[in-house]
């Protein structure tokens, strides 16, 4: 992996980590196009950087990260543990998943989902406008809805989001409340991801170098990513994502 291959991946994170168009199915494509193998340091790499996405979220909302907001934390923990528990048991299975033509498929699906939610959905008759009022049931409903994303193609984002909007949160708390989920599950991947491959990882400077430059670049443009994402949400539906991602999944079958 060269330092070119570090900065148009850590760009392609960075955009996509909290876009419902699915970063991990962007980085396998992307990854196929630069022509890097899918080694254990290549996805670990990955991984790392999606953390320092994560990071971004902190920078955006300081003020949420405070122990004046334990009950909004308790939420998102309860929305966590799904995909935790779910994630750990089938890890092997889930593994097993990683292929072009899956990711493409569920780029399909994932785009039809949101045109068939976005029909029937009604934002003024939506009743959570801020993600302090999320219920502890309407977590739990959303961390069921995160579970999908254990599919590739499928987007954290995109499942998190589709499963707020369905309990109830309008546009722009279904997407701040997907970027708050995105802390705990992304700690925890990076972190066992860390423990298992850190040997690998730090054995040359280079391998260094690439993790320091893809971090930096995935978190700056993760940063302008939110604020333009929700700039987005207050004049725009999440339709064009939908087409989006029926396009894009077209477009990798026809060249597979």
């Amino acid at each position: 992996m060269t330092i070119f291959d570090t900065i148009i991946l850590g760009i392609i994170e960075g955009i996509t980590e909290f876009l419902p168009i699915s970063s991990t199915g962007h980085l396998i494509v992307a990854s196929e196009f630069l022509g890097l193998e899918q080694s254990n340091v290549n996805k670990a790499f990955e991984v790392i950087i999606q953390f320092a996405a994560i990071l971004a979220v902190i920078l955006n909302y300081p003020s949420k990260f405070t122990f004046s907001h334990v009950s909004l934390w308790t939420k998102v923990f309860i929305a966590f543990l799904p995909i935790a528990i779910i994630g750990f048991i089938f890890s092997d299975v889930v593994k097993s998943l990683f292929s072009f033509e899956i990711v493409a498929w569920m780029f399909i699906i994932g785009g039809i989902i949101f045109l068939i939610v976005e029909k029937f959905y009604d934002e003024k008759a939506t009743h959570t406008l801020d993600v302090e009022d999320v219920t502890y049931k309407q977590a739990a409903w959303i961390g069921f809805a995160q579970i999908f994303a254990l599919i590739p193609g499928t987007s954290r984002a995109g499942s998190s989001i589709i499963g707020a909007m369905l309990v109830g949160l309008n546009r722009k708390a279904s997407a701040e409340f997907s970027f708050l989920l995105a802390f705990p599950v992304m700690c925890a991947t990076t972190g066992y991801d860390l423990l298992k491959h850190h040997e690998e990882l730090l054995s040359t400077n280079q391998h260094m170098i690439n993790l320091a430059v893809g971090f930096v670049v995935s978190f700056i443009v993760a940063f302008l990513a939110i604020k333009l994402f929700l700039k987005f949400l207050e004049n725009f539906t999440f339709i064009a994502f939908g087409i989006y991602r029926i396009l894009f999944g077209i477009f990798l079958l026809l060249i597979m």
